[in-house]
């Protein structure tokens, strides 16, 4: 645990995770402007943090990417995130006005690792609770109709080889709520990302509900364009 603990404790390390959080692998240049350090030094971290396990590397060409070594690095970072940050936080920081409205975009959707979080991620677990296709009193687990209506959108449901549940919980560190998470969760954020339901803003985690979204949301969930805090 203290060996872990040492892993993530240093800023630069720290940083690399969060980015890493968007669910994309990174190349170390593109990690090294991101985090303000020198290539040199992003490799001495990203290092540190293949070796302890945190994360594996992946080459393609002439480029080596980093990625989370498996989902549930990823789930341990964003739930020290969630420690470390009040839910007031993401819109309080002091840093000026676009921090505070890259914030704001980061409460109303972003993607945690592989799935949907922010209001949106809680309002789209809200709503397939309300219509049968998510149980949540009784553990957290899609029925037979949320099968049948995931499937029929053009989820892939199996099971990976890593035995990741098909659903889960995940407490959103801004809404305080648990959000759809598992192989499900998964799922239904690449779908909403393929049907252009939603769109990524810029080139972090935050995503932004499109006017066709808002439509099929309300068609397909019945979700109401007030649930997913739409002001800029």
């Amino acid at each position: 645990m203290a060996e872990l603990a040492a892993l993530l404790a240093e800023g630069t390390r720290a940083a690399v995770c969060l980015a890493l959080l968007d669910g994309r692998a990174w190349t170390g240049g593109e990690l090294a402007r991101h985090c303000g350090v020198a290539p040199s030094t992003m490799s001495e971290h990203m290092k540190r943090l293949v070796d302890g396990g945190l994360l594996a590397r992946e080459r393609q060409g002439r480029h080596t990417y980093v990625r989370f070594a498996d989902p549930e690095v990823a789930r341990l970072v964003e739930d020290l995130a969630g420690r470390a940050a009040g839910p007031a936080a993401v819109t309080s920081r002091a840093g000026g006005l676009r921090a505070h409205s890259a914030g704001r975009a980061m409460a109303r959707g972003r993607t945690c690792y592989d799935h949907l979080a922010g209001r949106l991620g809680v309002a789209l677990t809200d709503a397939m609770t309300d219509r049968d296709l998510l149980r949540q009193d009784t553990g957290f687990a899609l029925t037979e109709e949320g099968v049948a209506w995931l499937t029929g959108l053009g989820a892939d449901l199996r099971l990976p080889s890593s035995r990741r549940p098909l659903a889960r919980p995940c407490l959103d560190w801004t809404e305080r709520r648990p959000h759809l998470a598992g192989t499900a969760g998964a799922e239904l954020c690449r779908l909403v990302l393929a049907r252009r339901w939603a769109t990524r803003v810029g080139t972090g985690r935050a995503v932004r509900v499109t006017p066709l979204g808002v439509r099929e949301l309300r068609a397909a969930l019945g979700i109401e364009a007030s649930a997913l805090a739409l002001d800029p």
